[in-house]
């Protein structure tokens, strides 16, 4: 688990830790894996699918339907791990079903996983200092192990799994990542950081050598690709996101 460890810590790009962790994932009999999360959370949910990072080695054809579609929604350990912190064996899914305590969304979404092959795993919900941040992740067993198998895997390895979702977790949350929504240029990044250091439309074109109106331009441009009302909630946004004030490769990773 060490290499694992030192591995996440060394990586460079979001990318480059998921596909490791789904490899070692796999070594535990969690041959799927999806993550999602959010900076901008509204409630009790992940907030707007623009605003989601998803992570998955799950079929097109599956997250076309469980994201594209938005079903995710309704999936009833989505529903815990956006309310809880920890792990959670899908066992409760099968004890609210016999109790009759699904909803017609929820049940539909069971029939979606069966459909593809999925029937048994275990989620984690991830808290965060942020109240508007949150993260998630359903590890799906490798298809042939029953739930108690599954049970009995994490049990046995409750203290390795634990760490290494987290630290995965604590390390992508804190990386450039792309969303649905279109990256910032480089030029929307360089004035919006340039506004966070306090700089008026006036000084940023003579800084920049443009003109106040193409800053001004720059600016609204930034405000719609982060779907933001004014240029103060984009700068939080993009600070949240890890869209500004990066280094060269991180810059490169983000676009």
């Amino acid at each position: 688990m060490l290499s694992f460890c030192e591995a996440v810590l060394r990586a460079k790009s979001v990318q480059e830790i998921w596909s490791r962790h789904c490899q070692e994932m796999e070594r535990y009999g969690f041959h799927r894996l999806i993550y999602g999360f959010t900076s901008f959370r509204k409630g009790n949910n992940f907030g707007h699918e623009d605003d989601l990072l998803i992570l998955s080695n799950h079929p097109k054809e599956y997250l076309d339907i469980f994201v594209g579609e938005g079903k995710y929604r309704n999936a009833p350990m989505v529903q815990w791990a956006a309310q809880n912190d920890g792990p959670c064996s899908w066992r409760v899914v099968a004890d609210r079903a016999m109790r009759g305590e699904l909803t017609p969304g929820e049940i539909e979404v069971i029939e979606i996983n069966h459909r593809f092959g999925i029937r048994t795993g275990y989620s984690i919900g991830f808290s965060d200092p942020l109240s508007y941040a949150r993260g998630a992740i359903g590890l799906v067993g490798r298809p042939g192990l029953s739930q108690d198998e599954i049970d009995r895997i994490w049990r046995d390895n409750e203290r390795e799994l634990m760490v290494m979702n987290s630290l995965v977790h604590l390390r992508i949350s804190t990386m450039p990542y792309s969303t649905g929504r279109r990256p910032l240029t480089d030029r929307q990044r360089e004035v919006l950081e340039w506004v966070a250091e306090g700089k008026t439309t006036a000084d940023i074109a003579i800084i920049m050598g443009l003109t106040p109106s193409t800053v001004e331009k720059h600016l609204r441009l930034a405000r719609e690709a982060l779907d933001v009302d004014t240029t103060a909630q984009a700068v939080m946004k993009a600070s949240v996101q890890k869209q500004i004030f990066l280094n060269a490769s991180h810059a490169a990773a983000a676009r």
